[in-house]
């Protein structure tokens, strides 16, 4: 097993937080990933999967387990069932931000919209990561995984992950273990072969974000570089010179409720609703027609509220601290929780605990943390 003099975590997270483990794995083949795991469970020691850290708070204190390191990469092209589509198989280990400038590149679409996000590829199913209304579920075919209950390695469809809004049966929540514990060994995705040339913005939150009207065609390159720049400028692009990027990217998630309750908040809260895009047209062979069609779901559809604006209109503004302490609001977003650069794992969760409350107090919601937390309370 390819072991490794272990460092803090603190090196190794975007948050930059963390305690040093007592052992430390560094894998670079899918082999050595499945083999460090296997050595874990049948030891039964605490074990940590780390990408790129970008989605953890990690607690301060010594961490008595095995942290395995996956720096798997490689991008194999495949082809699709379906025309005009090609379908990558992604090692889990591989930069998502290069990912999605590689498929720009090579003119595929389908996660344009998601470039800039920090962490790998094999991270991304887990919590069903998007961005400007583009998530990995409309493109994700499948993933190879490792479970822990047998050992073995199997390749499951994306629709037995129980992809949502950032979660999955894979993701492990705060308070709660995951369903199906097991790790991503590779990813696959089918995109769209569109070119480099202008075409329609699927989506309208995404034509809303990128400024464009509802019959506007553009480059995949232009998005990416449009997005790009508008992450950066909210310090959601990794840079280590700007301390609002050292965070966990957002830390709470959008909220997802009634649309009688989003009626009672106030009118200029930001709010979107979840209803399915319109079912198309089904076309039923007579010789198939019994004479029954399903009715479409009524209702009214749930919505999704801002949690950035219900944090700042609970009082707490961008670059909100407490007395003393070295973690923070970012200045230009706040829904992203930050490193001003020494701060302790504990600084992180006070603040956040603190953010929690005065957002129920105020408007009665609770705000559930997007990060997946090791060791650390809120």
């Amino acid at each position: 097993m390819p072991e490794i003099t272990p460092v803090p975590l603190s090196q190794l997270t975007t948050l930059r937080v963390g305690g040093t483990p007592h052992r430390m794995v560094e894998a670079r083949s899918t082999d050595e990933v499945a083999d460090a795991l296997r050595d874990v469970w049948a030891a039964g020691e605490r074990w940590l999967v780390l990408g790129g850290g970008s989605n953890l708070l990690f607690a301060d204190d010594e961490f008595d387990g095995t942290v395995i390191l996956v720096r798997t990469t490689g991008i194999e092209r495949l082809p699709s069932p379906n025309p005009g589509h090609v379908r990558l198989k992604v090692q889990a280990g591989h930069s998502w931000d290069d990912l999605v400038a590689q498929t720009v590149a090579a003119g595929l679409s389908g996660i344009e919209a998601m470039a800039g996000i920090p962490g790998t590829t094999g991270a991304a199913p887990i919590q069903n990561i998007g961005a400007y209304g583009q998530e990995i579920v409309e493109t994700l075919v499948e993933v190879e995984l490792i479970d822990e209950s047998t050992g073995e390695v199997s390749v499951v469809p994306a629709s037995d992950l129980g992809l949502g809004l950032r979660t999955s049966v894979l993701k492990k929540h705060y308070g709660s273990v995951p369903e199906r514990s097991a790790v991503i060994l590779s990813v696959t995705l089918e995109l769209a072969q569109v070119g480099h040339g202008a075409v329609p913005v699927r989506g309208a939150q995404l034509r809303s974000a990128l400024g464009l009207d509802a019959d506007a065609a553009v480059s995949l390159a232009w998005i990416r570089e449009t997005v790009l720049d508008i992450r950066s400028r909210k310090g959601m692009v990794l840079d280590a010179d700007d301390n609002d990027t050292w965070s966990a990217g957002s830390f709470f998630q959008n909220p997802v409720v009634s649309a009688q309750f989003a009626a009672s908040l106030p009118a200029e809260a930001p709010r979107w609703s979840m209803a399915p895009a319109l079912e198309a047209d089904r076309v039923i062979p007579l010789d198939r027609f019994d004479g029954f069609i399903p009715p479409r779901a009524g209702g009214p559809a749930p919505v999704k509220i801002s949690a950035a604006w219900l944090i700042e209109h609970a009082g707490m503004r961008k670059g909100f601290r407490l007395p003393g302490s070295q973690a923070s609001l970012s200045t230009k977003h706040a829904l992203a929780l930050t490193n001003r650069g020494r701060a302790t794992a504990e600084e992180v969760a006070a603040l956040a605990r603190l953010i929690q409350q005065r957002v129920q107090s105020e408007f009665g919601v609770l705000l559930q943390p997007e990060p997946v937390l090791f060791d650390v309370e809120l």
